[in-house]
């Protein structure tokens, strides 16, 4: 499971979005399924045609075991939020999004009729992710889809460096990560945002541990870090005040010990 959370009104001028499209801010969770799809569907090979030409083959599975698995995750998640799932999909062109929109519609039915359920092809959800965000709770979604919306989603905040993750399983065990890679090219220049970084163990307290108001303190010790205007090279603009990683990481700090 992939989770994603944009939050929103202290970073509105960073955002790519005009201000009108998210005059509250954006808070949404994208789930996405982690264990199948395309990116361990077999076979996957790379062959050479009798005329020389290569060919690549990747192979897109999906059993409905484990599309009902992820429904109970967004099922879950939106109990908790505001009762509304968009499930996103290309079931016009692909079997397995037949069977995801399929499964997921049935699953819901049953196990949860209460909470409310759209469909989104995944190419009108990525426009729409820029064209009203606000419309967005909670966002299922297979591996490749989720993988490209959820890092689509870290953007609306300006960066990537804002995006915590968690990887979990059914028992709510995982691997929390911010959703950015090492960033080699910036190493040791201070540049790095470690906001994913510490909003990832806040993930962890409320996820795992079970820690909603310590998940809270950090969240809002970041929220406030932020009002202040403080910010790092990826989501600094005119008015703000430019700090080095060590800086954020500090401040935010100093605001935890404060709550």
């Amino acid at each position: 499971m992939r989770v994603a959370l944009d939050c929103g009104l202290n970073l509105i001028d960073t955002s790519p979005i005009r201000p009108d499209r998210i005059p509250n801010g954006v808070d949404m969770v994208c789930i996405r399924e982690l264990t199948g799809g395309i990116y361990f569907g077999q076979p996957k090979t790379t062959t050479t045609l009798e005329n020389g030409e290569e060919q690549a083959i990747d192979t897109m599975v999906y059993k409905t075991s484990e599309i009902e698995r992820i429904a109970q995750v967004a099922i879950d998640t939106a109990k908790a939020r505001g009762n509304r799932v968009c499930s996103v999909d290309k079931a016009n062109v692909l079997e397995t999004s037949v069977l995801w929109r399929k499964v997921v519609t049935a699953y819901f039915a049953k196990h949860a009729p209460e909470i409310e359920l759209s469909h989104m092809y995944v190419d009108n959800a990525a426009m729409q992710f820029l064209l009203r965000p606000t419309q967005f709770d909670v966002v299922l979604c297979e591996n490749l889809f989720g993988d490209i919306l959820s890092d689509a989603a870290a953007m609306l905040t300006g960066s990537i460096g804002m995006l915590p993750s968690a990887s979990l399983d059914q028992e709510g065990r995982g691997m929390y990560e911010p959703c950015h890679g090492s960033a080699p090219d910036i190493a040791g220049q201070g540049k790095a945002n470690p906001l994913a970084t510490i909003l990832s163990v806040a993930m962890m307290l409320r996820y795992t541990l079970g820690s909603a108001e310590a998940a809270q303190t950090i969240e809002d010790s970041v929220s406030a870090v932020l009002d202040q205007g403080l910010r790092t090279p990826d989501i600094f603009s005119d008015g703000t005040t430019l700090v080095n990683t060590t800086q954020m990481g500090e401040a935010v700090l100093a605001a935890v010990l404060a709550a």
